[in-house]
């Protein structure tokens, strides 16, 4: 069966872009041979800074024969006194058949014309010629660019294109204007290691050809290399290493034959904050940092460096040299930035706040820092905090985002917060002041940690909140995929924070506060339409935390949470602890069976009591519920058991002991069942209005009971 490889050689690509380049022909080139009636036994895609390529293992050399069924026009319209009509005639001339192919079937709508049309199957190296200029021009990413005079565009120049089925060139050619690529069999090896041209004699030859030219194409290899070597050097140097993955991926899509140098710095560069140091190296050098074993702490940095290179390994000493030089350069930058920074209190670059915007129509960072405050003062109010966190808070709340205008952050933005944190330490401040600025960011990425401090949680969710409610304000709400200020990012963290710190903050309070304190200023939108969005939003954010990262089934969190349910908006908005613990709750007694006790007497009840009228909030069947209109037993003992029901689901309600509610749930079970099916059993939809409204109360007064834990209507059956 034949093997197919084509390679795409570029000028360097961007780092990031391998990457997506590899993930989109992994997902679409399958696909697309799917489409084409074409197998393969197995696709292999490679990518290096100078090259893109695939090897299709096992495919068939022509497609399969296929016969299809075509529908025409009606019967009516073909044939007119049993001749065929112009009608008939075009429709088979377009399908290359004579008029006696034709056949009259009956479908849903009535007789009409059908013919079997058989398709040879293509050769698979006509049907690879029309597909791979659709797979390379099918790539996406960002910042395409034209070159020669043509108007192709591609991430980079296309410099040369390798096309082989087996030992044979596949013709194909890419023309960009007066500029025209052919395939060929020639590709080319490592700009220095082996800077001829390699020549490879059949398609699965490819990796083992490009090795010999000291070019590595399997990107999985080229990291796993990598990481090996950097490993070893720090060994050798008595100390450990970080393997950062984004720092790791992007160097392996930087190089095609990696070496790992090591360099050093001067000693006295260690006096730097190591975050300093760190982030100078992987964020602006792509070095990984060496450490001391064991140890992260400031005095753990050992003056040392990892680089890979693309070069020759035997110039790795003028390559480390040159490094050194860069990196000593950019410490001194960092040294003087740190001293210049010090040399007044954090406090003191406050004013510069208010000459840096934070937004146009919003104002200054200085006028977000003043929201910042007034919401923690809110949070703390509900949180009923000591006067001492009282002031704790609103010290860091003052200071969170004071090293904005640092020096140090001016030039590495990466290190907001981080340097806030230090600088407010050296400024006298106390310690749970400056981890409250640093830990106000967290967390930063998925995954990172949370803020462990009650100032970093109340400023954190304080911040983004301003953020959220001013944003909305302004009308720019996410659409789609687009969410240029990471809001949706912003306000998973207010409830991830909320959560696992067991914060009791009414959200839905603060919502409200917040949009009325923006609007009295700004004035941008109705209180209503803002409220509206803001709560919707926050709604859809737990309903996607609770499903992805708490892993509750999705009826049991629109059970919680409800479809269209405003009681429901309301009090999981109110409480994000309780519908946070009600919805574990639910799954954990789905999973052990105990929702199967008493699923399907609420679930019943929760259905027909819709056909009343009794509002969610009665409890209590005295006065709703008529004893005098029983006629069955069955009836009054639904109505004892309501009565007996009452005081656990108010204890359970108040206590969150929902397992106290269930337990009693069960109990009441068969008395439901035996008011629905039993000897004693009941229409509850009687004729007579009187009788009818008052056994739907019954079921009324039980799915409100129900609804104290969930809406059991909106739970599916296992």
């Amino acid at each position: 069966m034949p093997n197919f490889l084509l390679e795409v050689g570029t000028e360097e690509l961007p780092a990031s872009f391998v990457d997506s380049a590899i993930a989109q022909w992994r997902s679409r080139i399958p696909q697309s041979l799917t489409n084409h009636n074409l197998t393969a036994e197995a696709i292999e895609v490679y990518g290096t800074p100078r090259r893109l390529a695939v090897l299709i293992k096992g495919l068939p050399s022509q497609q399969p024969d296929r016969d299809e069924e075509i529908k025409g026009p009606p019967a009516q319209a073909a044939f007119r006194d049993g001749k065929p009509t112009k009608a008939a005639e075009g429709f088979a001339k377009k399908q290359g058949v004579e008029l006696d192919a034709l056949e009259i079937r009956p479908t849903d709508k009535g007789e009409f014309v059908f013919v079997r049309v058989s398709y040879p199957g293509r050769p698979v190296a006509e049907i690879l010629s029309q597909l791979v200029p659709e797979w390379i021009f099918g790539l996406e990413g960002k910042r395409f660019m034209r070159w020669g005079d043509g108007d192709l565009k591609f991430s980079r120049p296309i410099v040369w294109l390798v096309a082989l089925l087996d030992t044979e060139v596949l013709p194909i050619q890419i023309e960009n204007s007066s500029e025209i690529i052919k395939s060929d069999r020639i590709s080319w090896g490592h700009r220095v290691l082996h800077p001829e041209s390699i020549s490879i004699p059949q398609a699965t030859d490819y990796v083992s050809c490009l090795r010999s030219a000291f070019v590595d194409v399997e990107v999985e290899q080229r990291k796993a290399k990598i990481e090996a070597q950097v490993n070893a050097i720090a060994q050798q140097l008595n100390g450990s290493v970080t393997i950062y993955p984004e720092l790791l991926a992007e160097v392996t899509n930087l190089v095609e034959w990696s070496t790992a140098v090591v360099g050093k710095f001067d000693s006295e560069f260690l006096n730097l904050p190591p975050e300093v140091i760190t982030t100078v190296m992987v964020s602006h050098q792509r070095y990984f940092p060496i450490f001391q074993v064991g140890a992260h702490s400031r005095a753990s940095l050992l003056p040392n460096f990892i680089t890979i290179s693309n070069g020759d390994p035997a110039k790795s000493d003028i390559i480390a040299a040159g490094n050194e030089r860069v990196i000593r350069a950019r410490l001194a930058d960092g040294q003087f930035f740190y001293k210049t920074d010090l040399a007044k209190p954090l406090e003191s670059y406050l004013l510069q706040l208010e000459k840096v915007t934070f937004q146009e129509d919003l104002g200054s960072v200085g006028d977000k820092v003043g929201r910042i405050i007034s919401i923690a003062q809110q949070i703390n109010e509900q949180l009923q905090v000591s006067q001492q966190e009282r002031h704790q808070i609103e010290r860091a709340a003052s200071l969170c985002k004071a090293d904005l205008v640092t020096q140090m952050v001016f030039e590495f933005p990466e290190l907001q917060g981080v340097m806030g944190q230090k600088y407010a330490i050296e400024s006298g401040e106390s310690e749970t002041v400056a981890t409250a600025i640093f830990e106000h960011y967290l967390p930063r990425n998925a995954g990172d940690r949370l803020p462990e401090t009650l100032a970093g949680q109340v400023v954190g969710v304080a911040d983004r909140l301003d953020t959220i409610v001013s944003i909305f304000g302004l009308g720019m709400l996410p659409t789609g995929s687009s969410d240029p200020f990471a809001l949706r990012r912003a306000a998973n963290a207010i409830v991830s924070i909320i959560w696992a710190a067991n914060l009791s903050i009414n959200l839905y309070q603060l919502l409200e506060q917040t949009a009325r304190d923006f609007i009295k200023t700004y004035a941008k939108t109705s209180m209503e339409t803002l409220n509206a969005s803001l709560q919707e939003f926050f709604i859809q954010r737990i309903r996607t935390l609770l499903q992805e990262e708490r892993s509750i089934d999705y009826d049991l969190v629109n059970a919680v949470l409800g479809e269209s349910d405003a009681e429901y908006r309301l009090r999981a908005l109110q409480d994000l602890l309780d519908v946070r613990d009600r919805a574990l709750f639910l799954q954990s007694i789905r999973n052990n069976g105990t929702l199967d006790k008493i699923y399907e007497t609420v679930n019943r009840s929760t259905r027909l009591a819709a056909q009343g009228d009794l509002d969610f909030t009665q409890l209590q069947p005295e006065n709703l519920v008529k004893p005098k209109l029983f006629q069955k037993s069955s009836e009054q003992a639904f109505y004892d058991a309501l009565l007996q029901l009452v005081p656990q689901t108010q204890a359970a309600r108040e206590s969150r002991n929902y397992q106290q509610l269930v337990d009693a749930l069960i109990q009441i079970a068969p008395t439901v069942s035996n008011f629905f099916d039993g000897e004693q059993s009941v229409l509850v939809m009687d004729a007579d209005p009187e009788i009818r409204r008052n056994r739907l109360n019954l079921l009324g007064l039980l799915r409100n009971h129900a609804r104290v834990l969930a809406n059991f209507g909106e739970i599916v059956k296992n």
